[in-house]
């Protein structure tokens, strides 16, 4: 494909146009960098494009920003016309771990250094993996609910998982949320619905799921989309005296379900933390020096305890 029509196709998808013109103009006296991401509608994304934006502006870097709209060859594509305009390096929040290992490569044989953020790409020329251990992060909500369970709901629970089967990352989430709870006494798991990490979808898998168990207590959402779908549920069908909602990624709404007591916990990442790490790590590897090849951003599990400095970002 020539990159004519390239960016043609782009354009048609959603990149962002200070991605598509970098090989027709003057480029900035500073190194110019792509962030190649998964969508504008998550509130994650765009907080981790501002705090890359804020990075690369406090470098002097130019910062190109491109939204993939949920669809994977997007991403692939945005990249191969990056390499051909010679960015400096990119940044990439994949969609498909494994579909976007050759465009990476692709970028790593062009001389342009990648590194991935937030989803776990497998082994291979990406200079450094950015994000949370979602793993040990699962586990630690697990051990939060099981906690909750023995000291607040007379030890016992059922709970369905909302999840989102097409994410290699929320997948990763689950099965640790899973490895503590499965066993404990006292708790069931009812089963695992798929939001397809779209709100919409995921309102409607867990209504689907509150409908068929009349009887369950709690839900473990492992995403945003899919956070504010159970918690959207959970008001739908009038439950929030009887269902404790857990999960990741703090917006207004879940601020709300915090305050009112229906949402207990949540694991809160830190995008703009994320976003900054990815770019300094291509600043410093434009200068020649090394990275570590996995950079942790610390969680934090949210509360009512400890909600209030929050507040202030998600109004």
């Amino acid at each position: 494909m020539m990159l004519v029509s390239r960016r043609a196709m782009l354009a048609a998808t959603g990149g962002v146009a200070l991605g598509l013109g970098l090989a027709g103009r003057v480029r900035a006296a500073g190194p110019t960098f792509a962030l190649v991401t998964i969508n504008q509608q998550a509130l994650f994304f765009n907080q981790m494009n501002a705090g890359a934006q804020a990075a690369a502006k406090a470098a002097g870097a130019e910062l190109v920003i491109f939204n993939a709209n949920d669809v994977p060859a997007n991403q692939n594509n945005a990249i191969e016309t990056y390499i051909q305009q010679k960015v400096h390096g990119i940044i990439v929040v994949a969609i498909d771990v494994n579909g976007v290992v050759p465009a990476v490569a692709a970028a790593a044989a062009a001389g342009i250094p990648v590194v991935a953020v937030d989803a776990i790409l497998p082994p291979g020329p990406q200079k450094a993996q950015i994000g949370v251990d979602n793993a040990k992060a699962g586990q630690a909500i697990g051990e939060y609910f099981v906690d909750y369970v023995q000291k607040s709901a007379g030890g016992k629970a059922k709970i369905g998982i909302v999840g989102a089967l097409n994410s290699f990352i929320q997948n990763i989430r689950q099965k640790g949320f899973e490895d503590v709870v499965k066993g404990k006494p006292g708790i069931t798991i009812a089963q695992v619905v798929d939001g397809r990490n779209i709100q919409d979808n995921a309102m409607t898998a867990a209504e689907t799921l509150l409908t068929g168990n009349p009887d369950l207590t709690a839900l473990y959402a492992t995403g945003e989309p899919a956070l504010l779908g159970a918690i959207a549920a959970v008001e739908s069908q009038g439950k929030q005296n009887s269902v404790k909602v857990f999960g990741w990624d703090l917006t207004a709404q879940a601020i709300k379900g915090i305050d009112a007591g229906y949402v207990v916990a949540v694991v809160q990442q830190d995008p703009s933390g994320e976003g900054s790490a990815a770019l300094n790590a291509l600043v410093a590897l434009n200068k020649g020096q090394t990275v570590e090849k996995i950079i942790n951003v610390p969680i934090t599990i949210v509360t009512k305890a400890n909600v209030e400095p929050y507040r202030a970002v998600f109004k």
